[in-house]
């Protein structure tokens, strides 16, 4: 009876051993870590600074050319969040045929929050 004991025993330290790890894997000490991603946001603007409703705003992923897009609102806004931190995209907005001039992100920029203004002359 000892022997059947003593294996439940080690079975069950095991088994808390084991439990402990896991959760130390799964939740690491956040502090010092960088925040998941890059948000990038902005409005789209006329050569007046008026919104631009239903202006189609584009990201490109540089390295795998991947392409997310955005239909602005009423107040011309979009938001992207969650873009890797380390890769460049280029923006730019699209309205009724016009396109906005095209801007970087960069990798090397640390910030967790971009904000972009992409104006588009409709005239």
């Amino acid at each position: 009876m000892n022997h059947h004991r003593s294996v439940t025993k080690a079975f069950v330290c095991c088994l808390v051993l084991i439990s402990f790890c896991a959760t130390l894997y799964a939740s690491p000490d956040k502090k010092g870590e960088k925040p998941v991603g890059k948000l990038l946001f902005g409005k789209v603007l006329d050569g007046d600074d008026n919104p631009l409703p239903d202006a189609v705003v584009y990201v490109t992923n540089t390295r795998t050319r991947a392409v997310k897009t955005y239909i602005v609102g009423k107040d011309g806004a979009y938001r992207f969040p969650a873009l890797a931190s380390a890769v460049d995209y280029e923006v730019y907005a699209q309205f009724n045929g016009h396109k906005s001039d095209t801007k970087s992100v960069s990798q090397f920029d640390d910030r967790s929050q971009v904000s972009l203004v992409l104006k588009i002359n409709t005239h």
